[in-house]
């Protein structure tokens, strides 16, 4: 069976029944067989390996909540609060990057984990949130790296 239709009844099968999950050995195989065909940095990707002419390539998500993010944003970010990711997936694009992040990278993995059982591939981790995307140089954090990084694909 296709690994990730696996993944994603072991996925509904945790949401469903957190406190059995690990009484069920169909999940516990599936989550394994999942975290094994997953590539460590294939849900990853830091600010600096987006050029800044490619940001307008990227769909954007801001995972924390709407407070949050009428305070602050990456300019160009759609909100979908980190809980609603799995209801609001329609939203999401299948034909390009979309990057998601939260203040650290923290929520939003949850968010991708979640995506990434239902098939999303497409779907990364801003890795340490918007706090490390400001603190790289924001759209212009791949020019400032020290070296340059390889491009997203």
């Amino acid at each position: 069976m296709n690994k990730t239709l696996i993944a994603l009844f072991a996925g509904f099968a945790l949401l469903a029944a957190p406190a059995h999950a690990e009484n069920s050995p169909a999940v516990v195989d599936a989550l394994s067989g999942y975290m094994d065909f997953a590539e460590y940095s294939s849900s990853l990707i830091w600010p600096e390996q987006i050029p800044q002419d490619d940001w307008n390539k990227v769909f954007i998500v801001d995972a924390r909540d709407a407070d949050r993010f009428a305070k602050e944003h990456i300019p160009g970010a759609v909100n979908i609060d980190w809980r609603q990711s799995v209801a609001r997936r329609s939203e999401l694009p299948k034909d390009r990057m979309a990057v998601m992040y939260c203040n650290s990278g923290s929520l939003s993995a949850q968010a991708v984990f979640a995506l990434r059982l239902l098939g999303y591939d497409n779907v990364k981790v801003l890795q340490d949130g918007i706090e490390g995307w400001k603190a790289k140089g924001g759209f212009e954090a791949h020019a400032r790296a020290p070296t340059r990084w390889v491009k997203a694909g």
